[in-house]
């Protein structure tokens, strides 16, 4: 027999959706994965094989898109670790970027987002902390290179000054 479902939560109708609760699912089961590794190289190691091995489950477009921002990202200095499921990528420890497979979250574009560490504040308080990609074309690309190299440095400064807020 499957076990019950969860109640739902005391004091409203806010639940959370299936994807989500698989995503915090997901999470959780990173943590305890990660804290099994220690630390070091082959820490290191094992965070980047799990990456690739969720951009290779992904479906095309998302894929590909995927092993884009995988190239940008490690080659700005950040560690592949995987993120909700997710590859995600950090400097230290704290998430600077993250890419969701739209396909994944039944959603119509995948998306780079940017962690606070990321610090791409822009002059009057706003500015976006992701960004849709849906077929982007060679501009788009080096934008986003553009902007992930920033956040990089950004994050890699922060961490000087101790002003780097965690992911």
């Amino acid at each position: 027999m499957p076990p019950e479902p969860d109640p739902p939560p005391p004091g409203g109708d806010a639940q959370f959706s299936e994807q989500e609760r698989a995503a915090l699912r997901e999470r959780a089961s990173e943590l305890r994965r990660q804290a099994r590794r220690g630390r070091g190289a082959a820490r290191a190691a094992a965070d980047e094989a799990d990456v690739l091995a969720t951009i290779e489950r992904m479906p095309e477009p998302d894929r590909t898109a995927a092993r884009r921002v995988h190239a940008i990202a490690t080659s700005a200095g950040l560690a592949p670790r995987p993120y909700y499921g997710q590859p995600g990528y950090t400097r230290r420890g704290t998430v600077v970027c993250f890419f969701r497979s739209g396909r994944a979250d039944a959603q119509r574009c995948s998306t780079l987002g940017f962690g606070p560490s990321a610090t791409l504040d822009e002059p009057g308080g706003l500015w976006p902390t992701s960004y849709a990609l849906l077929e982007p074309d060679d501009e788009a690309w080096a934008r986003l290179g553009a902007l992930v190299g920033r956040a990089a440095t950004e994050a890699e400064a922060g961490e000087r000054t101790g002003s780097a807020v965690p992911g």
